[in-house]
């Protein structure tokens, strides 16, 4: 029997803290596929490039365990072409993630770790998107971890209905020693 297969995407760009950790614990769930931007596109909401050609450049990062592609355009983009041109089967899962800080009310609408995960629910995809409710350049994504494999587990036991989506926040953790 094949391992699930985890579509891996952010918006913080393919070599940020949070998707590193995030292709860390989903290989111990599955075959693990990253596409995601060359760089930061946070903010981008459900943008696709229509203007300028996409790159899409195989990549090796960390242990090279998974396979990997940087994208030169939008999150949405990294979807439409991983599912569209890239994998040769559906995947199980999509992830998204881990975002810096909030994904709620209405950034929902702006952000481009949402609107990852919305495309693969759109393409009939199980779908989450993850964030750490941490602004800081160095958050602790270990924090998210536990919440992480819980809801992974859950979703590949349990599909979502074609079309829905989870948006998991995550709140910081560890509290700031009282002064």
């Amino acid at each position: 029997m094949k391992k699930p297969l985890i579509l891996v995407v952010n918006d913080d760009g393919i070599s940020a803290p949070g998707i590193r950790k995030l292709i860390g614990i989903m290989k111990d769930f599955g075959d693990v596929v990253v596409v995601a931007p060359e760089g930061p596109q946070s903010g981008m909401g459900h943008a696709i490039t229509i203007n300028a050609t996409l790159r899409c450049d195989k990549i090796t990062i960390d242990d090279g365990t998974q396979t990997e592609y940087s994208v030169s355009g939008t999150p949405v983009d990294c979807v439409k072409l991983a599912v569209n041109q890239i994998l040769d089967r559906k995947p199980h899962l999509c992830v998204s993630g881990i975002n810096h800080g909030s994904n709620s009310s209405i950034n929902v609408i702006y952000s481009g770790t949402m609107s990852a995960a919305v495309e693969g629910a759109l393409e009939g995809i199980s779908s989450v998107g993850f964030s750490l409710l941490d602004f800081a350049h160095n958050a602790d994504f270990s924090e998210a971890e536990q919440y992480i494999r819980k809801i992974t587990k859950q979703l590949l036991q349990h599909r979502l209905d074609v079309g829905v989506c989870l948006n998991v926040n995550i709140p910081k953790i560890k509290e700031e020693p009282i002064k």
